[in-house]
């Protein structure tokens, strides 16, 4: 049986006691626990839905028989080899039936999860669930910017590093950002449960915000969120959170110069036009910008 057999029996435990015995004296053996260790202490959506065992055997392969340099550049091809089809197996194993979506810069998505209940992903989010485990466990997590339209069953989690937000049938938007969390409640009833375990029922036109893990309520008379409509709007948030919206939704780079990116905004912009996008944040706050030749923004204050 060669190593890569071994690894992968040694990974499902089905190794016979005299075959463990042999793998555990390899002298590579430490370093495959370490791996696995690891491994196991990462997050799922750190993954994409990964390669199949031939692959990453046909890839170790390729590596191993290009090192013919020396002794010691051999045994670390075969080596890095070996990481990559012991991290491929333990997520083949594992992690094959997690769903990974994820949305790049100025891009949305709109997918349908198994019970039919809808979700739009705004531009730089992520969202990972079980399909398997799907009908029992109406579970998600969100990283990111979400809106959901539920279909009427089980109770519905939408899990975030801030908190998770429960339903069972409505539409609402989550929104996790760096110390930022929201949630909008458009139709229904949407419980919000805080990592520090205080709960918060939301109507229909209630907002959720925690900032700074400090919560506000407020009122939206939208019907959906506005970033379904290519706009985003803000209400008192730290410009430095405009900042990073408009980077994500034009996939930009925003420099600031002499400017308080803690200065609350309130207003919004526009995704199809970058000019009018930034003419609509920084003249509210007294600001200039340029556009520079590499697509890069500098934003610039008032030098007074």
């Amino acid at each position: 049986m060669n190593t890569e057999d071994h690894i992968k029996k040694w990974l499902n435990d089905e190794l016979t006691p005299a075959e463990k015995e042999a793998f555990e004296q390899d002298e590579d053996f430490a370093l495959y626990q370490a791996i696995v260790g690891g491994a196991k202490k990462f997050k799922a959506s750190d993954f994409s839905e990964p390669k199949s065992f031939e692959d990453f055997k046909s890839a170790y392969e390729a590596q191993h028989s290009a090192g013919k340099t020396s002794n010691w550049r051999s045994r670390i091809l075969r080596i890095a080899g070996m990481v990559v089809i012991a991290i491929g197996i333990y997520y083949g194993v594992f992690y094959k039936t997690v769903a990974h979506i994820e949305t790049l810069a100025s891009e949305q998505t709109t997918i349908e999860l198994p019970d039919q209940s809808e979700v739009t992903l705004n531009a730089g989010s992520v969202i990972l669930y079980d399909k398997k485990d799907w009908e029992d466990n109406r579970r998600l997590t969100l990283s990111g910017e979400a809106y959901f339209k539920v279909a009427k069953g089980k109770t519905f989690d939408v899990i975030t590093s801030q908190a998770t937000v429960t339903v069972v049938g409505t539409e609402f938007n989550v929104k996790q950002r760096e110390n930022y969390f929201e949630v909008q409640c458009f139709e229904g009833i949407v419980r919000v449960t805080s990592r520090a375990g205080k709960t918060k029922e939301l109507l229909a036109g209630d907002t959720y915000r925690l900032l700074d893990d400090v919560y506000t309520w407020g009122k939206t008379t939208f019907v959906e969120p506005q970033w379904t409509q290519n706009r985003s709007t803000f209400k008192a948030v730290p410009f430095e959170a405009v900042i990073a919206e408009m980077e994500r939704q034009y996939d930009i780079k925003i420099i600031v110069d002499n400017v308080n990116t803690e200065r609350l905004f309130t207003g919004g912009f526009m995704h199809d036009d970058i000019e009018k996008a930034l003419l609509s944040v920084t003249e509210p706050m007294d600001l200039t910008f340029k556009i520079n030749g590499s697509n890069d923004v500098v934003i610039h204050g008032n030098k007074k």
